[in-house]
């Protein structure tokens, strides 16, 4: 990438935000379909509704109270003064996925949904906000979380408000939620981090994908496991798994 000059790559960037945004806004505006509340188990186990797909949000919990206990023993570097509000961000959200998404999964329906994905946009945005201060410029960073933060929040209000006027929609949502998805990726390759990082990374986003599909095959990973676990209670085990790479890059490679 070094034939690229710094304002070439920042155009690569815009580009990568731009495009998305522009296809996306020429679709209608995307309802929440009812059915994603039918999840294929809703075994009920100790007078818990649900109870899988409640309780494998435990992982969140634990490795975002992991990140919040190492973030209070660390000092930070000069090289990397201000990255530790980035993290306690990320943290916090993660730590909150659980209780979000566990009250959503109790009682699956738009309302408690609302729950489950604010606390998600809180933890999107700072580690955007995050690779951004990190690999291209500290102070853009530094101006994006807020900025980022408001949209996230601002993404699942939107969404929540239309549902209730009858014309939901959840093309913003969706360009919170994978944005950084196309971001996070372009910006390593534009602005180059050294191996090991790399390696922390792919893994973050590979159990990431994993969610994603285990989510999507939800009924069939349920056939497949003898009606025992469905899809979207391992998609929630596999995204722990990638919130514990991301704490590993945080804090292994002694950023801080």
């Amino acid at each position: 990438m070094n034939a690229l000059t710094f304002k070439q790559r920042i155009a690569i960037l815009i580009a990568g935000v731009v495009i998305p945004i522009v296809i996306l806004f020429q679709f209608s505006p995307i309802a929440q379909p009812l059915a994603y509340h039918k999840f294929s188990d809703n075994k009920d186990l100790l007078g818990v509704p649900n109870f899988w797909n409640v309780f494998s949000n435990l992982p969140f919990l634990v490795f975002g109270l992991m990140g919040l206990r190492q973030l209070m023993k660390v000092q930070e570097s000069p090289a990397h003064k201000g990255f530790v509000c980035y993290w306690m961000i990320f943290f916090s959200g993660v730590a909150l996925v659980c209780i979000g998404s566990a009250y959503y999964h109790w009682m699956p329906n738009n309302s408690t949904l609302v729950w489950d994905r604010l606390p998600m946009t809180l933890a999107f945005m700072s580690f955007f906000a995050f690779v951004v201060a990190e690999r291209v410029n500290k102070m853009a960073g530094l101006i994006l979380l807020p900025t980022l933060l408001l949209l996230g929040v601002g993404s699942v209000w939107y969404w929540d408000f239309t549902e209730t006027a009858g014309v939901g929609d959840l093309r913003p949502y969706g360009l919170v939620q994978f944005l950084p998805m196309i971001e996070v990726p372009l910006i390593c390759f534009l602005f180059p981090v050294n191996d090991r990082e790399i390696k922390f990374l792919v893994h973050a986003f590979g159990w990431y994908a994993l969610a994603k599909v285990l989510e999507h095959f939800d009924k069939d990973v349920f056939v497949l496991t003898a009606n025992q676990m469905g899809g979207h209670a391992l998609k929630h085990l596999a995204a722990g798994m990638a919130v514990y790479a991301l704490y590993k890059y945080a804090f292994k490679l002694k950023r801080f």
